[in-house]
């Protein structure tokens, strides 16, 4: 398969999600020895709000992150189309 060179855009956007996803992984990390921490637990649900608004931007412009049923696919079947995104 032939790699396709992506657009600025493309690469800003990625570094937003991986950034948002560092913070939930350790967000996460951390409620599961402090569940009681509630200014935590809020920054956790408004970054998992801002992951998704990222990812549903992304996805429109750019196609699937995930396959499996996680995002959807315009037509033609975008999955197989480069990049993916562990390619960049």
């Amino acid at each position: 398969m032939e790699f396709t060179q992506c657009d600025e855009q493309y690469y800003e956007w990625l570094e937003q999600l991986q950034t948002v996803d560092f913070a939930l992984v350790e967000l996460n990390l951390f409620l599961d020895t402090h569940p009681d921490d509630l200014k935590s637990i809020q920054q956790y649900n408004q970054l998992s709000q801002e992951r998704m608004r990222l990812a549903h931007q992304f996805q429109e412009v750019y196609g699937p992150l995930m396959n499996f049923g996680h995002a959807f696919s315009r037509f033609p079947w975008q999955w197989s189309q480069s990049p993916w995104p562990w390619q960049v």
